[in-house]
This record gives C-alpha cells, sequence and structure tokens, in this order.
C-alpha cells in the first residue's frame, strides 16, 4: 500500500530511473534479437529444406556454416547483454540507488503510460525474466482514510495514473460524492489475470487488516481487464476463506470483456494460419509475444484452470463463474455510433460481452437490465472520461 502520487523527483534522482529503465532495455533488446535469429533460421532452414508450400515440417536448426553464424549470433547478443547488465548494476549499486524501488520512482505521466503499454504487451515476459521494467502490484491510496473504500482497476496496457482522462478522474469524483476514500490498483496487465487476480486478494486482506479504522464497506469499479480481475480475485478470496469479501457491497463493469473480445480471437485465428505452411510458421513467434494477459482475453478466462489446457486454444474451456452472491453488481457497456448497429459495441468490446450476456445460461451473468446501461457512442477509452457513466456509477454506488 502506498501514499498518493509520488512526489516529483529531483534532478539528481531522474538520472538512477534511467539506468533502472536502460537496463530492461537491454534485456529486452537481446531477447529480441534472439527471438529475430530464430525466425530467420527457422526460415532459411525451411527454404534450405525445400519444404512444401503447405503442412507442417518439425523445425529444424540450420546446419553448416549457416548454423555456426546463427548460434553465434545468439551467443554473443547473449553475452553483450550479460555484461551490460552487470556493468549497469554496478553502477546502480555505486549511485545507492535500490533496484526494488526503481519502479515507483519518478515516475511522470509518459513514463508510466509506455511501461504500462508494454507490460501489456510483453509483461508475461518482463515478469518471467526478472526484467525491471516489469510493474510490481501496488494499491496506490489517494486521500485521507475514511470507513469506506473504492478500489479501481484499470485495464489493459493502462496504469492507475490513467484513470484520469480529459481531466476526469472516476475515482476522485465518485470519492468527492460519496465520502469514500479512492484506492487505485496498479498491475502488469501482461500476467494472466488469475495471477493478477491471487495477488489482488492478499493485498486487499493485507489492506483491510492495517486500515487504520475498521472498514465498513468496499466496492470496486473495473475498466476493461479490470473486471475481470475484480471477479477473479473475489472468486479466490472466497475460495481462502479470506475475510474481505465480507466487506465488498457493490462492484461496477466498464466495458469489461466477461464473455472475451472478438479481436483477441481473431488475432488467435490469424496466429493458426500462419502455421499452415512451412515458411509462414517462423513468423508465428510473433503472434506468440501476444502477453497471457491479451490472450486470457479471448474468452474472457477468470481462473488458472482455464487457461493450463494452452494459452492458443480456440475453444471455450472456461469454468463459469457467477457473480457473488450478496454483492449488487452493474456493467456498462460503450456502444459506437449512432448510425451503427449498437451491439458491435465500443470498438474492442461488444456490448453482449460488456453486459455479461452469453446464449449458454452457465456463462450468462444474469444482470437484469435496471443493473446495466449502454453508453451511446463512447469508444472503449473513452468510457473513463464519460460524465454520463459517472453518474450512473454514482447512483448505483450511492
Amino acid at each position: 500500500m502506498s501514499p498518493s502520487r509520488p512526489a516529483a523527483p529531483s534532478a539528481g534522482k531522474r538520472p538512477l530511473v534511467r539506468i533502472a529503465d536502460l537496463r530492461g532495455s537491454v534485456r529486452l533488446a537481446v531477447d529480441g534479437v534472439q527471438g529475430v535469429t530464430h525466425i530467420a533460421e527457422g526460415l532459411h532452414g525451411n527454404i534450405a529444406r525445400l519444404a512444401p508450400p503447405l503442412g507442417t515440417v518439425a523445425p529444424r536448426p540450420a546446419g553448416g556454416i549457416a548454423g555456426f553464424v546463427y548460434r553465434t549470433v545468439r551467443g554473443t547478443s547473449g553475452l553483450v547483454g550479460l555484461g551490460l547488465d552487470a556493468l549497469l548494476a554496478g553502477v546502480q549499486r555505486m549511485l545507492q540507488q535500490p533496484a526494488e524501488g526503481d519502479a515507483t520512482v519518478g515516475e511522470g505521466p509518459r513514463r508510466q503510460a509506455i511501461l504500462a503499454a508494454l507490460n501489456g504487451v510483453l509483461g508475461d515476459h518482463l515478469a518471467r525474466t526478472g526484467n525491471p521494467l516489469a510493474i510490481p502490484m501496488e494499491l496506490v491510496v489517494r486521500g485521507p482514510p475514511r470507513p469506506r473504500v473504492l478500489l479501481l482497476v484499470h485495464g489493459l496496457c493502462m496504469s492507475d495514473g490513467q484513470w484520469l482522462r480529459g481531466g476526469h478522474d472516476h475515482g476522485t469524483s465518485l470519492a468527492r460524492s460519496l465520502d469514500c476514500t479512492p484506492v487505485y490498483l496498479r498491475y502488469n496487465s501482461g500476467r494472466h489475470v488469475s495471477q493478477n487476480a491471487a495477488e489482488l486478494a492478499a493485498k486487499l486482506q493485507e489492506l483491510v487488516a492495517r486500515w487504520p479504522m475498521p472498514l465498513e464497506s468496499l466496492a470496486i469499479v473495473g475498466h476493461s481487464m479490470g473486471g475481470l480481475v475484480a471477479r477473479s480475485a473475489v472468486r479466490q478470496a472466497l475460495e481462502a476463506g479470506m475475510a474481505w469479501p465480507g466487506l465488498l457491497r457493490k462492484m461496477v463493469f466498464l466495458g469489461t470483456p466477461h464473455q472475451g473480445a472478438a479481436l483477441e480471437r481473431a488475432g488467435n485465428w490469424l496466429h493458426t494460419v500462419l502455421g499452415v505452411s512451412p515458411y509462414l510458421a517462423p513468423f508465428s513467434r510473433l503472434g506468440r509475444l501476444r502477453s497471457d494477459g491479451i490472450t486470457d482475453l479471448r474468452h474472457g478466462n477468470l481462473l488458472e484452470s482455464d487457461w493450463r489446457s494452452g494459452r492458443f486454444a480456440h475453444r471455450d474451456t472456461r469454468t463459469p463463474v457467477a457473480l457473488p452472491q450478496g454483492v449488487a453488481c452493474y456493467a456498462i457497456a460503450g456502444a459506437l455510433g449512432k448510425g451503427r448497429d449498437p451491439s458491435w459495441g465500443d470498438g474492442l468490446v461488444s456490448v453482449a460481452s460488456a453486459l455479461g450476456r452469453h446464449p449458454r445460461a452457465t456463462h450468462d451473468l444474469h444482470l437484469p437490465a435496471s443493473r446495466t446501461w449502454v453508453a451511446r457512442g463512447v469508444h472503449h477509452l473513452d468510457l473513463l472520461a464519460s460524465e454520463a457513466a459517472c453518474r450512473k456509477m454514482r447512483v448505483w454506488l450511492s
């Protein structure tokens, strides 16, 4: 748990942040060189073997001089990367800047937005490799503690600072009118929804235990992926016997793809199509760069069991998760263009998915019409700046 927005860093601290960023960038560049080398070697090998134009061919490294060159490129880039990382780590120690503090020092809006986007696309890789650019999860408290808390959970490729859009922040506005404390979640949206949710559940348990006064109630507003993370966190907390779900009174979902996002399903089919030819198959590695978080959006995965059968499975293998009992849940969907079919949604999430509708009763969230609302002419991201959506949430949450 952290206090409100970090103060602007002094001029002397700025280089320290850049050193940590540079270390992360070097590691990512080395990984990129090695990944591109694998693609080139796979394509080279298939051409050299005169593979048939269609069908699958077992990947085989290039031989002879070509194979030696590819192995040398990979090995050299790895050694150079290790050397540069060690050098930068030494400079960092010399300047007495703890690595674990780097992510929160000098956190300007521009840098925060770039890191959030990078984590959304490659965050799972950053976390697995211990890259300093990976965003650690944190609950950011903005305002004096009150008996009621409003938790705001951002979406894919975004950060807690991006709730402020067009001069409007749902958290600040709602907290002021509802007399509650806004708490913003900051997390690496490239990790699996279930992994982020498990960590969120534990952090909320700590928040409740350390709150300076007894908490009367908790409400959650989740935008896009944030709604999935919130739902999964409640489910996992209940299964673990945690106390905080007993304080949860209301949840509002803003453009949350409860039933998945068509754009990710299309991307998954493209990834499959690239694999039908040995000359295109090496490029399917690019499709695999989609983070665990992005692939969870294909069907709206909430639990670990939902993705254990494979990150790129086309079938919807989710375990149905009902909305928590005793919690009033609401959903807002965006719908672009007055002359366009509103069911197309906000450009990223369909209206049906955002409102939790599904042809199978087991997967439908069964939200009554009085607890759903469609924001006409509003894009997915502009749901964050919609005054009309804020007014609707204020009525629901009050």
